[in-house]
């Protein structure tokens, strides 16, 4: 009877333990009451591993424990609901990791037959996992080890017989530990943040081979398909828009108006059907949302004349063809094909580009190319590399580091020859990349000196290029979140996206169109709106849901109707938003066990305008983020003076 009642639920009903010092695997069943208080995905993961993973566990050793988990809506008809996540203690912060990804894997999870894939212990030699014809085995990965993401692939995939595999593995990053080391998957989609691919390196797990054929479930399959029909009459709704030339000239008409208008997301859709991630390259510049020079610029130092080198329509005449994840009707990405040592190559995301033009002053774009599939191929984060990068240009240029320090690299700013030398150092770990490839934090602890002060993280990890001095969400989520130093969780401008006032009438309903100086008042209103994001965002990394689909809003895009169609639960937003709000207690408590104190992760005060610039799009502008973070810790109903919640919440 229970056997039947789970075919029609969303969720497999249960876990694989892969043990993998023994070599052995075993299925684990999960009552249907732990997907009604955690759902899956990121909900699941952060249960299990909190009760799990021990207090003080090393994060590179064998009691760290690597979740692969897919989303309770993936495969079930709904829509932008492939994403799957990769979580365990992470080895650059010490706490809660996680890294959200795209591409093929997700479902490929649960065609296996699971909502999870847990690894245990660590092999004595290199393994990957194979799940193939309804077995789970390891074998033997000796041959593969020093392959790169792209080659491992490949290698994996062609001795699959019948149905082509997802494949998710590490590159050289991940086997030499470097900590800020991604997982690869679907050919250069990477879970990227948190170092976890380092996890995988360090126990000896090279990938996972998965190739299953069963059915995933779903309560109300016509309701699946009537409220996915209706969301995507959203996403074909596609108005004509300016060339790439001219949104730089957009993004100083943003910045030069003297007042701010609320964000609606089918804006942002439209630009990212047509240019991906890269629409707002220019843009974002001129705004003052892209940091410049390690944080120290502004839009003034590499104005239009530099930005046009990454004009969106660059990126654009590469194409060969556009990108799907499973389950998407955007399409956001791109396969490109260029000359050189790589003839293709997955688009650079706007991270990506952000991270090595503007933060670095780099305004080669065939180097951004370059350096996107370089990381791609050695499984390294390409946001904690251009920060670390950055960082090590900054000590450069005031002395900290000198020529010889740096191997005979001259890195000066925009130096595009000398960026890429010094990754390929880091990479394998040579000279100074040896210092520089665990990241900005320790590579200032093995420096010295004055070298603390360039060092753009939060809590361990490099920031995104997203400048809180113009949205100060951003910054706000930085310093509070679990997984700290993470862009895709919260801002102000998410918030206006969202719309979750439409289904929350308590939530804060923004003006459309209000003065700037708003975003600078620290007040209880901010707190409600960054809990808000928090919470949902939860939900939807346990539904396997996209941001990108989330920020059309939530009266266009589904996610509790989808939920109750999949499961046959009727529950309410409230309770939806409440289990977000348990996820993120979880993932708090779990911080708070292995000996991380929430008042003592904030970010740079050069990031919160502490002393304000002078010049460009972010003058003037101050964060007062201690202020921030005690509200959010209080709309969460935490100990607003710790950041502590009540084990009962959980």
């Amino acid at each position: 009877m229970d056997k039947v009642e789970r075919i029609s639920r969303g969720y497999m009903g249960r876990i694989l333990i892969v043990h993998l010092d023994t070599g052995k695997t075993e299925e684990e069943i999960l009552p249907d009451s732990f997907y009604e208080q955690h759902l899956s995905g990121i909900g699941l993961a952060s249960r299990i591993l909190y009760d799990r993973i021990p207090a003080g566990a090393d994060p590179l050793g064998p009691e760290n424990v690597l979740a692969f988990v897919p989303g309770l809506l993936t495969g079930t008809g709904s829509l932008f609901t492939g994403r799957w996540i990769a979580a365990g203690k992470s080895p650059l912060t010490g706490g809660w990791g996680d890294a959200n990804c795209g591409g093929n894997l997700s479902p490929a999870i649960k065609q296996c037959g699971y909502d999870g894939i847990f690894f245990h212990g660590r092999s004595d030699r290199p393994v990957y996992l194979s799940v193939t014809g309804g077995k789970a085995e390891l074998c033997d990965a000796r041959n593969l080890w020093g392959k790169d993401t792209a080659e491992t692939e490949k290698h994996l995939a062609d001795a699959v017989r019948g149905k082509k595999p997802a494949v998710a593995a590490i590159g050289p990053a991940g086997e030499k530990r470097s900590l800020i080391a991604g997982i690869a998957n679907d050919g250069g989609r990477m879970a990227a943040r948190s170092g976890l691919g380092a996890v995988m390196g360090d126990k000896n797990l090279k990938a996972l081979v998965l190739a299953g054929t069963g059915r995933i479930p779903a309560f109300d399959r016509e309701m699946m398909r009537k409220l996915s029909k209706s969301c995507n009459r959203w996403v074909r709704l596609q108005p004509p828009l300016v060339p790439g030339s001219l949104m730089a000239s957009v993004g100083t008409l943003f910045r030069l108006m003297p007042r701010q208008i609320a964000q609606d997301g089918l804006l942002y859709k439209s630009l990212l059907m047509k240019w991906g991630t890269v629409s707002m390259n220019q843009a974002s510049v001129e705004m003052g949302d892209t940091p410049v020079k390690n944080w120290s610029g502004s839009n003034e130092d590499y104005p239009p004349a530099s930005s046009r080198w990454i004009d969106p329509d660059l990126f654009r005449r590469t194409e060969v063809r556009k990108y799907h994840c499973y389950s998407c009707p955007l399409g956001c990405g791109a396969l490109c094909s260029l000359t050189g040592k790589f003839t293709h190559s997955h688009r650079p995301e706007y991270e990506t580009v952000g991270a090595f033009g503007p933060l670095c002053l780099n305004t080669d774009t065939d180097s951004i190319f370059y350096i996107n599939e370089l990381m791609n191929r050695a499984g390294m984060d390409t946001i904690s590399a251009g920060a670390t990068v950055a960082f090590a240009m900054e000590c450069y240029e005031k002395g900290i580091l000198t020529k010889s320090d740096m191997d005979g690299i001259d890195l000066t700013w925009g130096n595009a020859d000398a960026i890429i030398a010094l990754l390929y150092k880091m990479i394998r770990r040579e000279g100074i990349g040896d210092v520089l490839a665990d990241g900005v934090r320790k590579a200032a602890e093995r420096i010295g000196g004055k070298s603390s002060v360039p060092a753009m993280e939060a809590g361990g990890q490099e920031l995104p290029m997203h400048d809180g001095r113009n949205d100060p969400g951003f910054a706000l989520h930085y310093a509070v979140e679990p997984a700290p130093g993470r862009h895709t969780i919260g801002s102000q401008m998410y918030y206006e996206m969202f719309q979750l006032w439409r289904k929350i009438p308590s939530l804060p309903r923004p003006a459309k169109v209000y003065p700037k100086d708003l975003k600078y008042m620290a007040d209880r209103e901010k707190a409600a709106m960054a809990a808000a994001c928090s919470k949902i965002m939860n939900v939807a990394n346990s539904a396997g849901l996209c941001l990108f689909g989330l920020l059309l809003g939530i009266h266009r895009i589904p996610l509790f109707e989808w939920l109750n169609a999949a499961t046959g639960w009727e529950k309410t937003v409230e309770e939806y938003m409440e289990i977000g709000g348990r996820i993120q207690s979880v993932r708090q408590l779990f911080n708070i066990r292995q000996g991380i104190d929430p008042r003592q992760v904030t970010v740079p005060d050069r990031t919160l305008g502490h002393p304000p610039q002078k010049r460009g799009a972010n003058r003037n502008r101050e964060i007062d983020i201690e202020t921030l973070k005690r509200q959010y810790w209080e709309a969460f109903g935490w100990n607003p003076e710790t950041g502590v919640p009540d084990k009962g919440s959980i």
